[in-house]
């Protein structure tokens, strides 16, 4: 088959769908991936085809650091919302290059282009996300923002229809606009895509049902299938400088924020140092997208540039980062506790799994990080051995997954081997 996968966001956002389409790949289909111009790289050094959807997703978040930093997921949706309307037509005029496609493959960031380029186009539609979006009574939206306790299970589903509505209508107008200047197509309903696929099936989630079980009123057609993980290129070797720090004391503790931005990196890299400093601990530091950039350094904590997190997390005593999904996935399957700072969107969501599982410290928002908290915290994930325990055996359990294979398996049981 030739498969299309539209996967629009972050580095967190895109990886797990170049690991999925190099399984794809691997099983004789051609794969073509489309993303921002930021991620050119990682596709094609992984074997893919790759088209820019247009714009930066990095330019993006930097544009709404302070939104970012301060976790309001309703107005960093609104941002992205007013400048939807200049990249939905890029995002459709772009996406033509899925002309000739067996089969498109929607993630959430690329949900809307992807829904209406399949309508165009005549091409089925699959969704692989990597967040569970199904609506539930088990729990409520991963998308909504936090409510107080209400147990029950129509107050989850009616999270779920209300986040739904929420992007949908805040995208509608660009959607709208791209749908008729670029693909000649009428509006979209009034529900959009959530409520024209909401019988679809089948869909992909790309994560573990050891993390998140699948809930039992999801049915079949529904496959949650492990965490799709990309490991490094052939030929890639780490830094000489990093080999160098990692070999002259212990295990020191990963601390990165991934895509979020900081209006005050030099701020935020002085914190995580102190709060290293107060739990006795070495550092490694990821400067993400803007997140962290120290002025200086002490010898015991060391900045590193992008790298494989499933070669660096298991060299971590423990790891501190955003909560995103994809970073969420490589610190679990490395088998270390996690220390979750969640800043909007998603990642509460999955700081707040961490913790019930038993593998990290209670999570700590961003807006409410201090050095003392974090202090504490890497204590804790570094000193607790039961955490320890639990974070070691769950990372066993899920790197005896294969989320890929039996994401192809399922997408070719669907819609068949043509071209294989």
């Amino acid at each position: 088959m030739k498969i299309v996968i539209f996967a629009l966001g972050s580095r967190g956002d895109v990886q797990p769908y170049v690991a999925l389409g190099k399984g794809l790949s691997a099983a004789g289909h051609t794969v073509r991936l489309l993303a921002s111009a930021d991620f050119d790289d990682l596709v094609t050094a992984n074997g893919l085809e790759f088209t820019a959807l247009g714009g930066s997703s990095e330019a993006v978040a930097r544009s709404m650091e302070r939104l970012v930093e301060q976790g309001q997921t309703l107005k960093v949706f609104a941002a992205q919302a007013r400048v939807a309307e200049e990249l939905a037509r890029q995002a459709a005029a772009h996406g033509l290059a899925a002309q000739g496609a067996d089969l498109i493959v929607a993630v959430l960031g690329g949900l809307f282009v992807a829904w209406s380029l399949a309508e165009k186009l005549g091409v089925p539609l699959l969704q692989a996300h990597v967040v569970p979006l199904t609506p539930t009574g088990a729990f409520a939206s991963v998308l909504a923002p936090p409510l107080p306790a209400l147990p029950a299970a129509w107050t989850n589903r009616l999270s779920h229809r209300a986040a739904e509505q929420m992007l949908w209508q805040m995208f509608r107008g660009a959607d709208a606009r791209a749908r008729a200047e670029v693909l000649g197509l009428p509006p979209a309903p009034f529900w959009g895509p959530f409520g024209a696929l909401r019988a679809a099936r089948p869909v992909l989630y790309g994560y573990s049902p050891h993390v998140l079980p699948p809930p039992p009123d999801w049915g079949a057609g529904i496959h949650v299938t492990g965490y799709w993980l990309l490991e490094p290129p052939l030929g890639w070797a780490p830094p000489a400088d990093l080999l160098r720090f990692l070999e002259a004391g212990p295990p020191p503790v990963y601390i990165g924020f991934g895509s979020m931005p900081s209006s005050r990196p030099g701020e935020a890299a002085a914190m995580v140092v102190e709060a290293l400093d107060r739990a006795g601990q070495r550092g490694l530091l990821y400067g993400g997208w803007g997140g962290l950039r120290p002025e200086s350094l002490p010898d015991h904590v060391h900045m590193a540039g992008p790298m494989p997190h499933s070669w660096l997390f298991p060299r971590m005593a423990a790891v501190v980062h955003h909560g995103g999904a994809g970073t969420t996935a490589a610190g679990l399957w490395a088998g270390v506790p996690a220390v979750v700072t969640p800043f909007f969107g998603d990642q509460p969501f999955w700081g707040a799994r961490v913790h019930a599982l038993g593998v990290g410290p209670r999570p700590i928002p961003r807006r409410s990080l201090t050095a003392d908290r974090l202090a504490e915290a890497i204590r804790a994930a570094t000193s607790d051995r039961e955490m320890r325990e639990r974070a070691a055996a769950l990372g066993a359990r899920i790197r005896a997954e294969d989320g890929v294979a039996r994401a192809v398996a399922v997408i070719e049981r669907h819609h068949g081997r043509g071209g294989v």
